[in-house]
């Protein structure tokens, strides 16, 4: 397996910003560590093509944020300070997508150590997201005529109410977001398949609502290729994520939906989404179990 990395595209936030960028670097070193990905196996991402980034999003909304042009209050609903190492780190998590689906496309599975900016709309971005690498890497793979259906399994706690603007009129592409009802976005999308959560929700509900909703979206959707957004708080201890799920049910959760992919012959790419605990160990964590249950899901495969 594949996994693409993009923390070569170094960021300094500045002191205090409670966005946790060091987290990447963090998942990258323990993934070695655990023998969960071989060292040789690990590629740094190049910076996406402008084409396929303007293929997705307004153009002056891409210039104006290549330039360092775009009004203060954008830039603030995006949720970094403009500079240019931003620049080059947001091109670099798209163009990570971008290779974790075309290595899932020659080898059934491959992950990205970034993406999931499900926030980020056509003409703006939000929530730490400045473009959509799902939309992007999606949109790439249909006009390139590799696939002709995309399914984007969306297991955030926050709903991918930018992937669903995106793509609401666009029949290719069906959108599936699990996600806490009360949490970010106030005002939510309507992707295809929308499953909000209460506060509290624990391994047992989830888990539930889960394999109904890969019931329905694999059937719906009959995808020839699957993103697995697996953001990881949904966990108890994350401080953005009001959900109740322990390191077990993340894992489980990880296992059923990877199982469902791979048991159908489908290509897979992994990315990463959220993940704001404290201390981050416990979301970095969660983030290589996703990871741990692919490798399990492959060598079951194998047998």
């Amino acid at each position: 397996m594949r996994v693409f990395y993009c923390d070569h595209f170094e960021v300094i936030l500045p002191p205090k910003h409670r966005f946790p960028m060091h987290k990447y670097g963090l998942l990258r070193e323990k993934l070695v560590a655990d023998g969960l990905v071989g060292a040789d196996r690990l590629v740094p991402a190049n910076a996406a093509p402008l084409e396929d980034i303007f293929a997705v999003h307004d153009a002056g909304y891409v210039q104006g944020f290549l330039d360092g042009t775009l009004e203060r209050s954008v830039i603030q609903r995006i949720g970094f300070p403009w500079s240019e190492a931003m620049v080059m780190r947001s091109l670099g998590s798209v163009g990570s997508t971008l290779g974790a689906v075309e290595a899932a496309m020659e080898v059934g599975i491959a992950g990205s150590l970034a993406g999931g900016t499900h926030h980020a709309y056509r003409d703006f971005g939000s929530g730490y997201c400045v473009f959509n690498d799902l939309a992007i890497a999606a949109r790439r793979l249909l006009d390139r005529g590799a696939v002709e259906r995309v399914l984007i399994f969306d297991v955030d706690v926050h709903q991918g109410d930018g992937t669903a603007s995106i793509f609401a009129e666009d029949p290719r592409v069906f959108t599936c977001s699990l996600h806490g009802a009360k949490n970010f976005p106030s005002r939510k999308q309507t992707s295809d398949l929308d499953v909000p959560l209460p506060d509290g929700t624990g391994d047992a509900e989830y888990l539930t609502a889960l394999d109904a909703a890969l019931d329905e979206a694999m059937e719906r959707s009959r995808p020839d290729v699957v993103f697995y957004q697996g953001g990881v708080d949904v966990l108890a201890d994350d401080h953005l994520g009001r959900l109740h799920l322990s390191a077990a049910g993340c894992y489980e959760r990880d296992l059923r939906s990877l199982g469902r992919f791979r048991g159908a012959g489908l290509p897979v790419a992994l990315t990463l989404g959220g993940g704001y605990a404290n201390p981050i160990d416990s979301s970095v964590n969660a983030y290589a179990g996703t990871y741990r249950a692919a490798k399990s899901v492959e060598a079951a495969r194998s047998v």
